[in-house]
């Protein structure tokens, strides 16, 4: 008891719009996601108007940049005051593990957090009796989007399974689709991975096998990556120099049928290229995923020796709060963390995701942070490269495993 007193004690700080002095923020939501974060800022503002933030942003995808500026600040003992993190191993196993972290516990009793935050969520979020960092949002990764006026005129309906996928992917390649599939840079051709993979294995057996219970080299993951080869046979041969979002337009244009990309699309597409959904674009879950909600979720932190630690903590209560959520989301593509959220200020895409997020089998995503450490995510992205380039299954099975075994996974 008296430690969870000194806990709130030391969490408490004024919350009116008295607060004053300097406040950095560090994220890669920059570009088109940059207007997202803008309303965070917005809200901040008025809130504390006596407060300079420096919003700083390092752009690239999934935040693989960004990442490791923070490493060199973090190591170097100057952090940032809250830092954007994916939540659940990729913070916890990294920073977390080193002792750099703040236990937020206590703030998340005096917000009422441990109620509006789904319990799931909050388990995510927590190790060792601690909760360490705020959820701004929750994505869904198993997204599958197209064009629906152009598939309507290639005369093809939207596969539900892998097998039907490559099958369509075959009669679109007939009718001149060069590229049926787009993918992007590295990172995202791990994430079309991850869809496949749950979508081959199952979402019980996805889970089993970030708690070591399903061992890579099973023949069903071995399969997982036989079936990745036979996707990634329908893509476009320049994928390595696209980014996501000139993955996305290529769905926009018509030049692809298909993108696996998670729902960040959906911001992308309305707020930045002005579609309305289900006309100037469409979704649905990544084949063989229906009912299955591969999640992950954006949280902020409070770094040990923070300059602006009152600042920060100010920074937390408006990113936790339901109009913090409210003002970020609908212009994310996410839906927000908390369950209270005003549906009526979200598209119909974003509803449609929070009435799957309700419903659904939810399981975390590995190239977003979730199921993994940081240790297997930044080694994992050579063994999908050698993997593209070699088609060997049982061999990136084998190194995959190496790499859960040097990770701890499952211990």
């Amino acid at each position: 008891m008296k430690k969870a007193l000194l806990i709130a004690a030391a969490l408490a700080v004024p919350t009116s719009a008295a607060a004053a002095g300097k406040l950095e923020i560090f994220s890669w939501w920059a570009g088109d996601e940059g207007p997202a974060l803008e309303a965070l800022v917005k809200l901040y503002k008025q809130r504390y108007p006596s407060v300079a933030v420096d919003n700083a942003t390092v752009s690239g995808g999934a935040g693989t940049n960004a990442k490791a500026v923070l490493k060199t600040r973090m190591l170097g003992g100057t952090p940032p005051d809250s830092f954007q993190a994916h939540a659940g191993q990729e913070l916890i196993g990294t920073w977390v593990v080193a002792n750099r972290m703040e236990d937020l516990s206590g703030l998340f009793r005096s917000e009422g957090w441990d109620k509006a935050f789904p319990k799931d969520l909050v388990r995510l979020i927590s190790s060792k009796g601690g909760i360490w960092s705020v959820p701004v949002n929750v994505h869904r990764s198993n997204v599958m989007w197209y064009n629906p006026a152009r598939l309507k005129s290639w005369g093809v309906t939207v596969p539900k399974t892998w097998p039907e996928f490559l099958s369509t992917c075959t009669k679109l390649k007939a009718k001149g689709v060069a590229a049926p599939l787009v993918v992007g840079e590295n990172w995202t051709q791990q994430h079309l991975w991850e869809s496949v993979a749950i979508g081959t294995l199952g979402a019980q057996n996805w889970e089993n096998l970030w708690a070591g219970k399903l061992k890579f080299t099973d023949p069903r993951v071995v399969g997982a990556f036989t079936t990745f080869g036979k996707v990634m046979d329908c893509a476009n041969k320049d994928a390595s120099g696209l980014s996501w979002q000139q993955a996305s337009d290529r769905i926009i244009s018509g030049q692809s049928a298909f993108n696996i990309m998670g729902d960040w699309a959906a911001g992308y597409f309305t707020t930045t290229k002005k579609l309305a959904p289900n006309t100037g674009f469409g979704w649905a879950p990544s084949p063989g995923t229906t009912k299955t909600f591969v999640m992950l979720a954006d949280s902020f932190g409070l770094p040990k020796g923070a300059k602006n630690r009152a600042e920060a903590l100010n920074w937390l209560r408006v990113l936790g709060s339901k109009a913090g959520q409210d003002a970020f989301n609908p212009l994310k593509g996410s839906i927000a963390a908390r369950t209270d959220s005003d549906l009526s200020k979200y598209n119909t895409y974003s509803r449609s995701a929070a009435a799957d997020w309700k419903s659904n089998k939810i399981v975390g995503s590995l190239v977003h942070g979730a199921v993994a450490p940081e240790s297997f995510m930044s080694a994992f992205g050579t063994v999908i490269d050698q993997f593209v380039a070699s088609r060997n299954s049982a061999g990136a099975a084998a190194a995959a495993q190496q790499l859960a075994v040097r990770a701890g996974i499952g211990k």
